[in-house]
């Protein structure tokens, strides 16, 4: 079964030991044993990993991973170094650089963002190669939102980014009166300017932060 190594492991363990998640499991085994399927196994749970359920100071939502060869590694947005630029991740990039001032990075890899307390989670964990949304009835859905409510019921305020209409689509699931929400079109090409760019969404989760006296999130992966 799944090991994730930190407080998830107690956190989760509701979730994993159900009759929904075993289900998950088994099309997972199938799948993996007979197609070409994104993030490798060993890397479903990088999110969680990096990022213990303590250390959450925000939430970015994406969708399902990347679908091509050598991209996806676990956490949203992400890609390991060496591999092109996606993308949205370069409309990322192009938002951060508009907000705080923070040259783009060459690099795709946002693990420091994770270990700065950035749970960088897709709604979907796994996807066939070449086939975005593949996985999206398999029951992640379930799992994810389950994840959100875990987090909703954190005293400890979260900043939830959602990006887009599958990331705003569990913004019910969040205590507003506890947590801070920030949305906005996705960063894709197909709707970045649609709402994207401008939003500001780095230098409002850092305002939130220090307004509950938490350290603001370093953003620039340069350094």
């Amino acid at each position: 079964m799944v090991n994730i190594g930190n407080d998830w492991d107690e956190i989760l363990a509701p979730l994993l030991n159900s009759e929904n998640y075993l289900a998950i499991r088994k099309f997972l085994i199938k799948e993996y044993s007979e197609r070409e399927i994104y993030p490798p196994m060993h890397d479903i749970y990088n999110a969680f990993k990096i990022t213990p359920y303590k250390s959450v100071k925000a939430v970015i939502l994406g969708q399902d991973p990347y679908h091509e060869p050598n991209q996806a590694h676990g956490l949203c947005f992400s890609v390991k170094d060496g591999v092109k630029l996606p993308p949205s991740l370069v409309n990322i990039y192009k938002e951060l650089k508009s907000d705080l001032g923070i040259t783009q990075c060459q690099k795709g890899d946002l693990t420091k963002w994770a270990k700065e307390g950035i749970l960088l989670l897709n709604t979907t964990l796994t996807v066939r190669r070449a086939q975005a949304n593949s996985h999206s009835k398999c029951g992640w859905t379930w799992f994810t939102d389950e994840v959100i409510k875990l987090l909703s019921k954190r005293d400890e305020p979260i900043v939830f980014i959602l990006w887009g209409g599958n990331a705003r689509s569990k913004k019910s699931l969040i205590d507003k009166s506890k947590h801070f929400i920030i949305e906005s079109a996705h960063p894709s090409p197909l709707s970045a300017y649609n709402g994207f760019f401008g939003s500001k969404p780095f230098s409002k989760t850092n305002e939130f932060l220090k307004s509950i006296g938490k350290t603001p999130i370093n953003w620039d992966l340069n350094e």
